[in-house]
């Protein structure tokens, strides 16, 4: 019904920048909140970035806050996530979800029920 896929992972070096982008298909994109989330070695997937199904509303976790920006463009069922001054703390396997249901929560895995397989992103020296 609805398939996900990441691109724009590397590597980069501290204060360096990367895009990812998140290809949607299915015809449904442009109504569901969306997420991205990130999993860095040996631990849980983790809450990053959130945009409402309009757009009218972004959540950034604390950690990425002025530093990452999230956006979509629903007519070529597209979503971004523009990173700045990476720092090496930001290593991880990145993933786009899609929401079960709009709402006000975003930051449990647990409440989106469609997800890409990943894209890697290293910073180091």
């Amino acid at each position: 019904q609805v398939q996900l896929e990441e691109s724009g992972g590397g590597w980069a070096q501290p204060g360096g920048s990367l895009k990812l982008s998140c290809v949607a298909s299915g015809r449904f994109f442009g109504t569901s909140d969306m997420a991205w989330f990130r999993q860095a070695p040996g631990k849980e997937r983790k809450f990053v970035s959130a945009v409402t199904w309009n757009s009218d509303a972004k959540y950034y976790d604390e950690s990425v806050r002025g530093r990452f920006y999230i956006s979509r463009y629903n007519d070529i069922n597209t979503m971004y996530l523009d990173m700045e001054s990476l720092r090496p703390e930001d290593t991880g396997v990145y993933y786009c979800a899609r929401k079960k249901y709009n709402g006000n929560w975003f930051e449990g895995d647990d409440e989106y029920d469609y997800w890409g397989q990943g894209t890697q992103v290293t910073v180091s020296s």
